[in-house]
């Protein structure tokens, strides 16, 4: 099945200025994050606003598409991109998360053999009580029950599982993708601020792939500090 990774990137965001410009060890965020879909050897696509955010690409060999400025979401600039082309499914790696693993991607895609829709998440005991982490609890099938930024489960007892920090990358089947760019928000968005809950009130079942692999998107200030560390950390141990 013909398959593709996608990348959104809008140049402004509302927490961190020109945040795929933002320099992590001297390089781009953006940067990091297509260098590490390139390195999965699929075909990666930039989908972007912005002209300097092509700029700093221009010489990976990667697709870029430009999409309107007034869409809403990374979502929708995925399926912008993808509305035309002949793939099947796709997936959408959110330009701040600069950490990049290929057997993850290959889990994603095997996993919309069975599943419309599926996600990650890692076993994170610091998320629990952070709102800007999102937390899923998960069915016995291991699809989400629920989303949240408030710290779910409620936990009267230690637990080997949980809580799992939501990792905002995702595969879609395009046609579930564009079915769901193309609903109404749900009183759970809503409120939420969380547009995978727009699947689950919709009946869509997202399947949870559970990684041992290390994520940590890129938001504030303190992410920077973070991520930093550990893209140092890494250089150095190949080094």
């Amino acid at each position: 099945m013909k398959r593709v990774i996608v990348v959104p990137s809008r140049l402004n965001s509302t927490r961190l200025k020109e945040k795929p410009l933002l320099k992590l060890l001297g390089k781009p965020l953006i940067r990091w994050v297509v260098e590490g879909c390139l390195r999965t050897e699929e075909r990666v696509v930039l989908a972007t606003d912005s002209a300097r955010v092509h700029e700093v690409v221009k010489d990976l060999p990667v697709e870029v598409r430009y999409t309107p400025p007034e869409l809403p979401s990374g979502s929708d600039r995925v399926a912008h991109v993808v509305s035309n082309e002949d793939v099947e499914l796709v997936i959408n790696y959110q330009g701040d998360e600069p950490f990049v693993y290929g057997e993850d991607i290959e889990k994603l895609f095997l996993a919309l053999k069975d599943y419309p829709v599926a996600t990650l998440a890692v076993r994170d005991e610091h998320s629990y009580t952070d709102p800007n982490s999102v937390k899923v609890v998960l069915k016995r099938d291991g699809t989400a029950l629920y989303f949240s930024r408030a710290p779910i489960p409620y936990r009267k007892e230690s637990s080997e599982l949980y809580p799992l920090k939501h990792v905002g990358i995702y595969a879609f089947r395009k046609e579930v993708l564009l079915e769901f760019t193309g609903m109404g928000r749900g009183e759970l968005e809503r409120l939420e601020a969380l547009e995978q809950l727009r699947l689950l009130e919709a009946g869509y079942p997202i399947k949870v792939i559970i990684t041992q692999n290390y994520y940590h998107g890129v938001d504030t200030q303190e992410d920077v500090e973070l991520v930093e560390k550990e893209l140092s950390a890494r250089l150095f141990t190949k080094a």
